[in-house]
């Protein structure tokens, strides 16, 4: 398993206009514990280059690998830990998945030569995806990923299971996300 975190308080910049920085950092800091949850018992490793990320990462007692650069690299860094771990399946996930209860529906096809996808709640982007680690497959995230992922899936010879679950295809991208949750923003103060 694979949760790349840019940072906590940095992250998530496209919420800035809805809730400051130590809001964002909070929420991303309790996603992402959401989503470690949903993963157990899996193997877990998180990439980060940031500071906060990685202690927080070693509280947890999870491995950390140093953020190559972009989600597509942080994501390929991951697969290949996991590979040379003996694992025969790697899952992404984005750590901003409020939802998420349980990601062992991606765990299921083993090595099979399936690339199981969860398209966000827009039908657009990927917020979660599982996929043999053999497989020298190339990331795509950004708009449109979902599509693009799939698209990959078929040139490096796997097939495509698409996963309908509302609570993992729900990713906190704009601020019109967090409406839907707020009961998770209750007891955040500003200072």
């Amino acid at each position: 398993m694979t949760i790349p975190i840019r940072a906590f308080g940095r992250g998530n910049a496209r919420l800035a206009s809805a809730i400051d920085r130590r809001e964002r950092a909070i929420l991303a800091q309790r996603w992402a514990e959401r989503v470690v949850h949903a993963a157990t018992p899996l193997p877990i490793v998180i990439v980060s280059s940031d500071d906060e990320v990685r202690a927080w990462a070693r509280d947890l007692a999870l491995d950390t690998l140093d953020d190559p650069g972009t989600l597509d690299a942080a994501a390929t860094a991951g697969r290949d830990h996991l590979r040379s771990l003996g694992c025969a399946r790697a899952i992404i996930a984005h750590a901003d998945l409020p939802r998420a209860r349980t990601l062992a529906p991606l765990a299921r096809d083993a090595g099979r030569p399936i690339l199981a996808l969860v398209p966000c709640h827009r039908d657009d982007g990927t917020p979660v995806m599982s996929l043999p680690t053999a497989v020298d497959f190339q990331f795509a995230y950004g708009p449109d990923s979902y599509r693009r992922h799939a698209a990959e899936a078929r040139r490096v010879g796997l097939g495509v299971r698409v996963i309908r679950d509302p609570d993992l295809a729900f990713d906190v991208d704009v601020p019109d996300d967090l409406i839907a949750l707020a009961t998770d923003l209750q007891g955040l103060a500003t200072p």
